[in-house]
């Protein structure tokens, strides 16, 4: 079955929360509402085969202006190894202020760090995962750095670049430069 077949089935299947199909080079998009989101996967993934994960990422989309777009979403790069046809999913996020949506989790375990990222770096909360929390930034981090919103610069450092700084002072004592194995000599002597 070609993607194109895909999308529209899901908009049968789900009349109200397709917002706009897009084809984009030859690759097919489903914009859809976040409320439905786990149940539109596990359609895909029973019905449709779309048995592997490909990619799940957020976007934050501060100045994009349109009537079904919101300030954040959630792309799902969904591919059927069967069937050797993709489809993705545009989840949009209603809250700006608090951007949620349903964890899927439950139907690919390695969405678990995508969405983590997702969290760490947008903002991006996800419903019922089981671990939610930072995974590139230190847990002491305020706020999320792919925020469009986010201060590139403040007055103050973060926490652990002050105690990493001091760490280089101490350590700069050592001459870890001119350790190599002097001309003429074995390794092993």
């Amino acid at each position: 079955m070609e993607s194109i077949r895909i999308a529209e089935d899901l908009e049968k299947h789900f009349p109200d929360s397709i917002l706009e199909i897009q084809v984009h080079r030859g690759q097919f998009s489903a914009i859809v509402a976040q409320e439905f989101i786990l149940e539109m996967c596990q359609f895909l993934k029973e019905k449709h085969k779309m048995n592997h994960l490909n990619c799940l990422t957020g976007v934050d989309n501060l100045t994009r202006k349109g009537k079904h777009f919101e300030r954040f979403e959630v792309i799902y790069q969904l591919y059927s190894i069967e069937h050797r046809v993709g489809l993705r999913l545009k989840a949009q996020v209603k809250d700006s202020d608090n951007p949620c949506i349903d964890s899927i989790t439950s139907l690919w375990t390695g969405a678990d760090w995508l969405e983590r990222e997702a969290f760490d770096l947008l903002g991006i909360s996800f419903n019922n995962h089981p671990n939610l929390k930072r995974v590139l930034t230190p847990d002491d981090w305020e706020g999320h750095p792919l925020q469009k919103t986010y201060k590139l610069k403040g007055n103050t450092e973060w926490s652990g670049f002050t105690d990493l700084k001091e760490k280089f002072k101490q350590l700069s004592q050592f001459d870890f430069q001119n350790t190599h194995v002097q001309e003429g000599t074995q390794a092993n002597d």
